[in-house]
């Protein structure tokens, strides 16, 4: 039997980037429209001009010459939302396809019409499915899914599509709730009066340079009053991180795995956006303060060699401090929270 609290239809989404940062575009978007079992309804693509150098083309393999006469985000913002209007965002890694998504609508000064998402690597945890790790091409092979063309956006969301559809079938037979998350639009865009703007964590430290890589004079990329400023712009998010269902273990100890429970302060600049690995901890289960305290489990920062108030703070309780790279490395394999 079916659950009758599953959504009604979800929209499997694979967005391609210029890369990772929070001043970065979407370059492609794709979209498989599937119903509430999992069905697919219809799909859609779109190439992105991104106002800027495509960055990795060696991933994504889009050149700028690709990219000169695609439309702007703002041209197909509508018909992308009609796609995901009512509907569940599906992605693997969900958060930062929706990060990127949001920030789009953001520059567009639009709301994109998403409520909740899902994503595929936590639903494959939450269903304990043998994988040697959570890359796509794993999830595919485990369902005979074969992939075409890795990393262009129609053909991972296809595969996506294709390996979603078993995986929620599972999730129903085994009486699984469903990993869904909210999905909080971007409440601002603030743009200060030189175009940097600050971002929501103080300085312009979003901004990496002052003009537009790649940008023409004669073409596309370097057209309207986007091309004759920096993209690091800064936004504010009208939004509280979700409390922690799991209580504190204590202090992480170096060389251990994360657990489930563990307070993480971060400080300084991060490589990826702020946001993005807040939320990544968040879905992990750790919970994410804006603090130190004599309870922080653990200091995440680049510069352990800094004043911030955070540093002087982890120094003086003695808790430990890990970088950004071997962060993201434990929050692969979380431990779970010990039964209480």
């Amino acid at each position: 039997m079916w659950p009758e609290e599953y959504p009604e239809g979800y929209a499997v989404v694979d967005v391609e980037t210029t890369g990772l940062a929070r001043d970065d575009r979407i370059v492609s978007a794709a979209v498989y429209r599937l119903d509430a079992r999992g069905e697919v309804q219809d799909h859609w693509y779109s190439t992105v001009n991104p106002q800027r150098d495509p960055g990795p083309t060696w991933i994504h393999g889009l050149t700028s010459e690709d990219l000169v006469d695609a439309p702007l985000f703002t041209e197909i913002a509508d018909e992308l939302g009609a796609r995901l209007d009512g509907r569940v965002l599906v992605a693997h890694n969900a958060i930062f396809d929706w990060s990127m998504i949001a920030r789009e609508y953001a520059r567009a000064r639009r709301t994109p019409p998403v409520r909740q998402r899902l994503c595929t690597i936590a639903l494959a945890k939450r269903l304990s499915l043998p994988l040697p790790n959570h890359k796509l091409e794993s999830l595919a092979a485990h369902y005979g899914v074969s992939q075409r063309r890795a990393h262009h956006a129609l053909d991972d969301a296809r595969v996506l599509a294709e390996a979603f559809r078993p995986s929620l079938h599972l999730a129903a037979q085994q009486e699984v709730r469903l990993p869904l998350h909210a999905c909080r639009p971007l409440a601002e865009w603030a743009e200060g009066p030189d175009g940097a703007g600050a971002d929501a964590y103080g300085g312009g430290s979003g901004s990496r340079g002052s003009g537009v890589p790649g940008a023409r004079s004669g073409g596309r990329y370097g057209r309207g009053p986007a091309a004759s400023r920096p993209y690091g712009f800064a936004w504010r998010r009208s939004r509280k991180l979700p409390p922690c269902p799991y209580p504190n273990p204590g202090r992480y100890e170096p060389g251990g795995r994360l657990i489930q429970g563990m307070r993480v302060a971060i400080s300084g600049d991060t490589s990826v956006d702020r946001e993005l690995l807040e939320d990544r901890a968040t879905e992990a289960g750790l919970h994410v303060s804006s603090q130190v305290s004599r309870l922080t489990s653990l200091l995440v920062t680049n510069d352990p060699g800094s004043l911030t108030s955070k540093v002087v703070k982890a120094q003086a309780y003695g808790t430990p401090v890990l970088d950004e790279a071997a962060f993201q490395q434990l929050l692969r394999c979380v431990a779970p929270a010990a039964e209480r």
